[in-house]
């Protein structure tokens, strides 16, 4: 069992860009990692957080973020889930000052039997604060995911601006996901859309690229890669450089 800890504190006018990485563990080891993460943004402060999860397939992996942002402040999460056969993911945002950016981008994959669970909150606290927040999900065999997302606005959030989008590709018939977009609105002058859609595989799509000479295997994959492509567009940091 492990237990890591990050705290982020971005005095005013900083930048800071915080990467993680979360590997397996030794083969047929079960475990638990039991992650927390808290950033705390000064006035027009920047912080950039990536994470990439990819434990071992049967271990079990709980992570929770608080994310606090001040005035004229931005926050951005990308994050990208691909191990545990247990996974839950807890984001918790508050944009406590005027004219805050937010941005939470997701993406998990799960096949066997394995779970993957992602709950979101922003509670746009101060009014003229944006959020944006796609997540998008690829699921296998007999995998679940669960995906909710609660966008609160404060009674003193006048000028709100949130959009937020979940979509997931199934690639059989046994996957399974249940998603719930909320919304809670307490003041009057917003902008607030939230959706979701959950779909199989175009068999049209995969007839137009074998038509032009891609194998079942490569068009399959190509059509997989460009679901996830929203996410992964907006996820500009290099890998690092490999040394010897």
């Amino acid at each position: 069992m492990t237990h890591p800890r990050v705290l982020v504190v971005a005095g005013a006018t900083s930048e800071v860009t915080h990467r993680r990485e979360l590997r397996r563990g030794a083969v047929g080891a079960l475990y638990l990692t039991n992650a927390v993460t808290e950033m705390v943004a000064g006035e027009n402060a920047t912080i950039t957080h990536y994470e990439i999860q990819r434990e071992h397939p049967d271990s079990f992996h709980m992570a929770a973020m608080y994310l606090h942002a001040a005035r004229n402040s931005t926050l951005a999460s990308h994050s990208i889930s691909l191990g545990g056969a247990l996974v839950r993911n807890d984001i918790i945002a508050v944009l406590d000052g005027e004219g805050v950016h937010c941005t939470l981008n997701g993406l998990y994959l799960s096949d066997g039997a394995r779970i993957v669970d992602n709950h979101t909150t922003i509670d746009h606290a101060k009014p003229h604060c944006d959020s944006r927040e796609i997540y998008k999900g690829i699921l296998a065999e007999r995998a679940r995911a669960v995906f909710n997302r609660q966008d609160r606005g404060q009674p003193d959030a006048q000028k709100t601006d949130a959009k937020q989008t979940n979509k997931a590709l199934l690639l059989s018939e046994d996957a399974q996901i249940n998603t719930k977009p909320q919304l809670e609105i307490f003041a009057n002058d917003v902008k607030c859309t939230h959706g979701a859609a959950v779909g199989q595989m175009d068999d049209d799509a995969i007839f137009y690229l074998r038509a032009r000479g891609l194998g079942a295997a490569q068009a399959r994959d190509m059509l997989v890669h460009a679901f996830a492509g929203d996410v992964l567009n907006q996820m500009p940091l290099a890998p690092p450089a490999r040394t010897r």
